[in-house]
């Protein structure tokens, strides 16, 4: 059986590459001499020339662009596999790329994030937030964190904070003047600020009580593509909004909104850290799993009164 050792094999593939014996030694970080010996020897072995070579011209023989059209795959897997190995050392290192939305990373995961950087230094952390959802694999991302609902099935997807609600909250001076609605239909005689999602509709509110659901197709003069308008427009009075409890908790405790239908919006699963069940996991992601739980069993955890929220 013939055997090439894995430099020889990359010696070939550079050469052919870069059409330079000189520049592929220079590559390979190899003497021209050594290189010229190397490739000698294995064409030796093979009983084929790989190459043809003048004074001023390398080129591929016939038996030498068979030989580069197989092994250039190989090597390629090779050195994927190397890298993985080298990933999945016990100490976390490279870059770590997340996708969210913008609201999940303002509340949830930008904590833990900072967490991770004061856990593992040597951790750099990619965060992209945008409200479509993206195909992680495709785009390059190591995870992702979205709904719970939102989550393909073929993903590992762990629990990222506490379960959560939507809330119908509206300004003080807005309901200066307006009676607070007691059920859903009562909707339909106040001004809400509807909310355009990516994909170009208007989203209908979602309620739910006692396993009766309602959607209700709100009317308003305003129509916003962001939560933090939405917000913005409510806190300023223009209006009731929909948005989730964790995005306007801080505003309804200091008086700044006021919930209401809070019997119709029980709370659901919440977000979750998503990544693909047929990839290796890498030492810095399965660290930051680590955190992802830790803070999510937090959250979790019943209250001094004996109160608990939903696992």
């Amino acid at each position: 059986m013939i055997r090439a050792s894995l430099i020889e094999l990359e010696a070939v593939v550079a050469i052919a590459s870069l059409k330079s014996f000189r520049a592929a030694a220079r590559q390979l970080e190899m003497s021209p001499s050594a290189l010229s010996h190397a490739i000698s020897a294995l064409e030796q072995r093979l009983g084929v020339r790989l190459f043809h070579r003048t004074t001023r011209s390398v080129s591929l023989s016939a038996a030498g662009e068979h030989f580069v059209r197989r092994v250039q795959p190989a090597l390629r897997e090779v050195s994927s596999t190397l890298d993985e190995m080298h990933e999945l050392r016990d100490t976390p290192s490279g870059t770590l790329r997340i996708n969210t939305s913008k609201g999940a990373a303002q509340v949830a995961v930008l904590p833990m994030i900072l967490e991770m950087r004061r856990r593992h230094p040597d951790v750099r952390v990619e965060l992209v937030t945008e409200e479509r959802f993206v195909d992680i694999v495709a785009e390059g991302f190591d995870a992702g964190v979205r709904l719970a609902e939102a989550i393909p099935q073929d993903m590992v997807a762990i629990p990222c904070g506490a379960d959560i609600s939507m809330a119908v909250v509206g300004a003080p001076s807005y309901f200066a003047s307006r009676p607070k609605p007691t059920k859903p239909k009562d909707l339909l005689d106040h001004e809400c600020i509807r909310r355009r999602m990516a994909s170009s509709m208007v989203y209908r509110w979602e309620l739910e009580k006692r396993g009766r659901e309602v959607a209700v197709d709100v009317r308003g003069a305003l129509t916003l593509d962001n939560d933090d308008l939405v917000l913005q427009a409510a806190l300023a009075g223009a209006g009731l909004a929909f948005l989730s409890d964790l995005a306007v908790a801080a505003d309804v405790e200091a008086g700044r909104l006021v919930r209401v239908l809070a019997d119709w919006t029980p709370p659901f699963p919440g977000l979750c850290l998503f990544h693909p069940s047929h990839r290796l996991v890498r030492a810095a992601l399965r660290a930051f799993i680590t955190i992802v739980r830790e803070s999510t069993a937090r959250e979790r955890r019943p209250s001094k009164a004996g109160n608990s929220k939903k696992a």
